[in-house]
Order: C-alpha cells, then sequence, then structure tokens
C-alpha cells in the first residue's frame, strides 16, 4: 500500500505532509529552492563532478524524487562530457502514490519534461530494488523500496555525494542511528561529500565518529543552519579500459548495450551473425521462473522480470510482439503454487491475475484442461530487432584463444592469429564460453522449435511447452535434451513439440497435424543449479562470464549486463548484493 499524505491548505508550494512521521516532505518555502541549496550547493555540485567520466549519489529519504529531478536538471546543464554518467542511488522504506507524486512536483513546471521515466517507473507496490533511466542524459535512478540499513547492506557501489534527507531525527530516529551512518561512511568513494538539513547533535557527532570531516553552514528559510561533511581522500576516475565482449547472442548484445549506457564502448566479436546461436529464433518470451518458494530465486527472477521489461517497453518499442502472457497449470499442485505467487510482494500490484478454466479457455481462444496465472507484462520480443539495437557493430571472427600481453588479453583465432586486443574480456557466447573457460559447470542443452506460417490467435502461453505469435505465424515447443549438441532439424522433434502443444493449446495442435511445419534448433548453455555464471572466471582477475542463462535468456540477460558491466567499471549495479553472490561462477569450483 502506498504511504498516505496530507496536504495543508497553503500557496503554490505547500508542502505535503507525513502522518506517520508528522513531518514535510520539503519546505513550504519552496522545495526545489531547498534542495539547490541545501544538498546541491551543500555537496559542491556541480563542481565536484567537473571532468568526472562517472559520478555517483546517495539518498537516504527519495520521498517526493524532487531532489533527483533537481540533479538532472542540474546535470543535463553542466554534463562534464557527452559520455559521462550520473547514476543516484536512493533508499524509500514509506514510497507514497504516484498521483500525490506528480501532485507534489506539479509546481516546479521547469522540472516537468523530466518527470515522464520517473512517474512510469514509480513505485508500484513491489518491494526491492527498480531501475529508472534518462538515456539521453546517460542518468539512472537506482531506487530501493526498503529500510536504510538494509538498502545500504546490499548495495555494493560508492558514492561521490550523499544527500542524507531523511524526516527530522527527533521524528525518524531509525534513519539516523550510528549502524546507517556507519554503511554511508562504508559506501563513500574517495572525497565524497554529505549534505543535510539537519544540525542535530547526534547527526554531526555520528558522522564525526565515522571519520567525516563535519561543518555548520547558513540554512534555508526558515532553518538557522544545515550541515557539509566531507569524507577524507581526493576523487579519481579508473581509466577506461579497453573491453572485448565474445557472443553476439543475447547475453553479448545486452552487455554491449549496458556498456553503451554506462557512455563506455566494447568490441562484439562473433564468428557467423548477430542471435547465430540459441538467441535467433523469430520470437522469445519474456517472463519469470515462477518459484514459490519466494525466496532469493524468486527474488531475482522478479528483478530481472521487472528490469527487462521496463527495458525493451523503453528502449525497443519496435521489437515487442505483443504483450500478455499466459502461464497454464501443468501440474495439480500448480493451483496451490500458483495462488502463492500471486499474493507475494515481489511483483507489481496487479501484474499476476488468477484466471479460472474457462477465463483461461476464452483468452486462449481454445480449450483448457486447467486454470492460469496471467501476466500482465509477459512479453513476446523479436531478437533479431534488439540484437540489431543493442549491438551497433560486430567484429567478426571466432575467438578461440587468448593471450596474456602487456596486462592485457590478445584475442586468437583458430591459427593463432590476432583478432584483437583488450584490457577486459567477457565470455558470453553460451556453452562456447567453454573454449576458452573450463571448469564453470556448464551443459548443453538442445532446444528444437517448430514454426508455422499461420495467423496466431489467442494469448501466447507457456506451460512447459508454449505457443507464441512471430511477426508471421507462430512459433512452438521446444524440445530440451541434455548433452545433445546437434542443431539440425529433426521430424520427430516437431512430432514431440506438437504432442506438447496438445497438452495446451489442443484445437490449435488439431489444426497444425497435417500442416508443413518448419524449424531451428539451438543450443542452450545451463547449469546443474539452473543459475546463471555472472563474474570472473576464477583465477582470472580481468576475464568475466555472463553465460548459462538456459531457456530464459532473454528475461535475465539485460540485468545481469547491467550488474557486471557495472562490476567490471568499479560502480554500484542493480542487482543487491545477495543476490549478485548466489551467481558467481566461482560456486562450481571444487576446494
Amino acid at each position: 500500500m502506498s504511504e498516505p499524505v496530507d496536504w495543508p491548505s497553503g500557496g503554490e508550494h505547500a508542502a505535503p505532509r507525513s502522518p506517520r512521521f508528522e513531518d514535510t516532505y520539503f519546505s513550504a518555502d519552496d522545495g526545489l529552492a531547498e534542495t539547490r541549496a541545501v544538498f546541491l550547493d551543500g555537496c559542491a555540485l556541480p563542481e565536484a563532478w567537473r571532468g568526472r567520466r562517472h559520478f555517483t549519489i546517495g539518498e537516504l529519504g527519495f520521498g517526493t524524487g524532487l531532489n533527483l529531478l533537481a540533479v538532472l536538471d542540474l546535470w543535463r546543464r553542466t554534463r562534464p562530457s557527452p559520455n559521462a554518467h550520473l547514476h543516484m542511488v536512493s533508499v524509500e522504506a514509506y514510497p507514497i502514490a504516484r498521483e500525490d507524486a506528480a501532485r507534489a512536483l506539479e509546481p516546479w513546471r521547469e522540472l516537468a519534461d523530466l518527470t515522464g521515466p520517473l512517474m512510469a517507473g514509480w513505485p508500484d507496490g513491489r518491494r526491492g530494488w527498480r531501475r529508472i533511466a534518462w538515456p539521453d542524459l546517460g542518468a539512472v535512478l537506482d531506487l530501493a523500496i526498503a529500510e536504510a540499513a538494509d538498502a545500504l547492506c546490499a548495495w555494493t557501489g560508492r558514492a561521490d555525494a550523499w544527500f542524507l534527507d531523511g524526516f527530522s531525527p527527533a521524528r525518524n530516529p531509525e534513519m539516523w542511528r550510528d549502524e546507517v551512518l556507519a554503511l554511508v561512511a562504508a559506501r563513500s568513494a574517495r572525497g565524497a561529500r554529505a549534505a543535510s538539513f539537519t544540525v542535530a547533535g547526534a547527526v554531526r557527532r555520528g558522522l564525526e565518529a565515522q571519520g567525516f570531516t563535519v561543518e555548520r553552514r547558513p540554512g534555508f528559510g526558515r532553518k538557522k543552519q544545515r550541515l557539509e561533511a566531507r569524507w577524507p581522500g581526493v576523487a579519481i576516475d579508473a581509466t577506461a579500459p579497453r573491453i572485448a565482449i565474445i557472443g553476439a547472442g543475447i547475453a553479448g548484445g545486452a552487455l554491449s548495450r549496458a556498456f553503451l549506457r554506462l557512455g563506455e564502448a566494447a568490441t562484439v566479436f562473433e564468428a557467423e551473425g548477430r542471435g547465430a546461436g540459441a538467441s535467433g529464433n523469430l520470437a522469445a518470451l519474456v517472463t519469470p521462473r515462477l518459484d514459490a518458494g519466494l525466496g532469493e530465486v524468486a527474488e531475482l527472477y522478479a528483478e530481472a522480470f521487472a528490469r527487462a521489461v521496463a527495458i525493451y517497453r523503453s528502449e525497443t518499442p519496435g521489437a515487442v510482439i505483443c504483450e500478455g502472457v499466459l502461464q497454464l497449470e501443468s501440474a495439480p499442485k500448480d493451483q496451490r503454487r500458483f495462488d502463492q505467487i500471486a499474493s507475494w510482494t515481489g511483483f507489481a500490484d496487479g501484474a499476476l491475475t488468477r484466471l479460472g478454466r474457462a477465463a483461461t479457455a476464452e483468452r486462449l481462444e481454445d480449450a483448457s484442461s486447467s486454470g492460469a496465472l496471467a501476466l500482465r507484462d509477459g512479453l513476446v520480443i523479436e531478437p533479431a530487432a534488439v540484437l540489431r539495437a543493442w549491438i551497433p557493430s560486430i567484429r567478426q571472427g571466432r575467438v578461440m584463444g587468448l593471450e596474456a600481453v602487456g596486462g592485457g588479453w590478445r584475442l586468437l583465432d583458430r591459427e593463432g592469429r590476432a583478432l584483437g586486443e583488450a584490457d577486459v574480456v567477457i565470455l558470453a557466447s553460451g556453452l562456447g564460453v567453454l573454449d576458452l573457460a573450463g571448469g564453470l559447470g556448464l551443459q548443453g542443452v538442445r532446444g528444437q522449435a517448430s514454426l508455422a506460417e499461420l495467423t496466431f490467435s489467442g494469448a501466447p502461453a507457456a506451460w512447459g511447452g508454449y505457443a507464441i505469435p512471430t511477426r508471421t505465424g507462430l512459433l512452438f515447443g521446444a524440445t530440451h535434451d541434455r548433452d545433445q549438441l546437434g542443431s539440425a532439424v529433426r521430424p520427430e522433434d516437431h512430432a514431440r513439440n506438437l504432442a506438447a502443444l496438445a497438452k495446451g493449446r489442443p484445437g490449435l495442435a488439431a489444426a497444425l497435424q497435417d500442416y508443413p511445419l518448419a524449424g531451428r534448433a539451438g543450443i542452450r548453455a545451463a547449469t546443474a543449479d539452473h543459475l546463471p555464471l555472472v563474474g570472473k572466471v576464477p583465477g582470472q582477475q580481468t576475464v568475466f562470464v555472463l553465460s548459462g542463462l538456459g531457456g530464459r535468456g532473454f528475461t535475465l540477460a539485460p540485468i545481469l549486463a547491467e550488474a557486471l558491466a557495472a562490476d567490471i567499471l568499479g560502480l554500484g549495479g542493480p542487482l543487491p548484493v545477495h543476490l549478485w553472490e548466489q551467481l558467481r561462477p566461482q560456486r562450481f569450483v571444487r576446494t
């Protein structure tokens, strides 16, 4: 539920008030002017980001989002370079409704053109992390819907500036505990600045005890003083590395996109072409793995699903074939399992809806022997369109060896000829990563999908098998044969796909019995624990891997690529650390 807001009568800048904390969200005199005086001036912006390629701001207390919009407004006027990247990380345990935020921000019309992405990505009932981007500005917000200490423990980055903007310490002491201030210090980059409206003695002493130098400054409006603090050291940007990505499927494409969004170019090496491997079907599902344990696995897939949907909708809308997917019950236990998942707070309010048998049949336009879970935000996308958008160019060649040279790597073909050089290499070629790194626990899984050139009807659906539209017909399947690596299309696998189709779409399967079918087989890379591999190749410092995505690459790859790119560049990523650690390749190293 959204946090209630009180709206006192007053002038144009009447400040909304929190009934929970009995405090205002910003100054009744002028909230934007207060933000600029207390936080922007207090953190020496824009001077502090002058000449920087990457700049990170941490915030405790997101509130209405006014501080964020003020920063974006300043950033667009003073951005250090066209490739400079701004990252803001904010924490809010009690988010207000989108409508209340829009009302609170309405007086500042000079910020109106920045509010679109914020309102589109506003908290929707889902706990955890959410990422909202302004690609044209090279800016991104990671917003944690969580208590401050929990969020800071989960974040892996370092802030160059801190906006300490919780409600008054007297009203909200939890936000200003020593534990929270210690985490602020631990997440501070060299030379970081911090600013706050409060000069309460407990806050000053708490920051000083952690190592900050603290000063009082003239306040804004009715407040006589405000606080500025400085962490020791001098801010520096690491040298931009030369980055090589091996593989032009969805893993490589998502990595290429992630680095470009961070203002860094990467070279993609590929032997054949975009989507030549398992990412080359005419259509792909974007749906989460539905785990009724509602633990870390469920959380990972919910975070990945939400981020993937946001990216495809906002950045590649032309690649979206349709929206809304049904997950059909395929076993008796699914009824209870789907009920549990539908009521979980890991998904947005209204994103999952339970359907009975009759409603499922109506949505399918086909007979149904079961109910379903309707995924409002499930997508069917066109892989080729996504990969064209995310991989601007390819360096042709099959990388078969890496040779250490000058602190970096020379990429070699089968004959030992150099294809290129890089400081950082990322293996993203599915099962092909085993050509360059062993012991990663990867297994090949052959999957053949069947294609019929006929008009698709009903909702896209999955149930173990799947039936989804392409631009010109129907794609269904797919087989799942572990440790089989052949890519030739087999008639017997079309028969298996038709048998699977009959379980979820019996009418459609009957219509296809004598229909000519085409198909495509690809080799997915999977792991024994069904979780992807993301991070450093064991025993290496500058060779990384993104693989093991199984059959959900188009769901997992966008957020995992953003997390890995941020990790490589020493920045904070969109995944909380407890999920990130579950994916490390070291888990398959025998000790």
